[in-house]
């Protein structure tokens, strides 16, 4: 399972999106947590109605949002990072990559961008164990959370059709910015003050 933090997060945006009425499949949650280094399995896609994990995978960060650890991020077209926040993980198509799904970014500011800027996710052979195993870590992407392409295939037929996909990092320009989520440094301090 994911750290708890970031997992609680991921679950607040989703019932927030589901209160909406945007979400038509909300049955999955994926949550990629960039505060995990690219030698780690940091995308999750949990069943929130079999309450369990049905991927937990490696996922590729942005090539100008840092080395081994994502650090920088951006909405900005050509930037080449990676945007935090929450997604609708849209429709699937076949590109350059193969099978890919779309995202649309729901956090005007922080990732309205991801369709313009053409985020999508997809597999790479850059996001696989053996590209750690050569180069000490997972390759980068053009800023989309790219994954194993044996996975891709059965991640994004899980969860296109409009889940709800999180990405992750401890940013404080995000927490203070989205709109989302509830203050989570004032809930995590009234917590540590217990």
């Amino acid at each position: 399972m994911p750290a708890a933090r970031p997992y609680r997060m991921a679950l607040e945006g989703h019932a927030r999106l589901m209160a909406k009425g945007l979400l038509d499949n909300p049955r999955y949650l994926t949550l990629v947590d960039f505060s995990l280094p690219s030698t780690e399995k940091r995308m999750w896609v949990m069943d929130l109605d079999a309450q369990e994990v049905v991927f937990h995978t490696y996922a590729a960060h942005g090539v100008a949002s840092g080395g081994t650890m994502a650090t920088a991020f951006s909405d900005i077209p050509q930037s080449h990072q990676s945007s935090l926040g929450f997604y609708l993980a849209a429709e699937a198509y076949t590109g350059k990559h193969g099978l890919s799904l779309r995202l649309d970014g729901m956090e005007p500011g922080i990732n309205g961008h991801a369709r313009e800027r053409a985020i999508v996710l997809h597999g790479a052979d850059y996001a696989e164990a053996q590209f750690i195993r050569n180069n000490g870590r997972l390759g980068r992407s053009q800023g989309c959370p790219s994954v194993p392409r044996a996975l891709s295939t059965p991640i994004i037929e899980a969860i296109k059709g409009k889940s709800c996909l999180f990405v992750y990092a401890e940013n404080s320009d995000y927490f203070s910015q989205t709109a989302l989520l509830s203050d989570w440094e004032d809930v995590d301090g009234a917590l540590a003050s217990l």
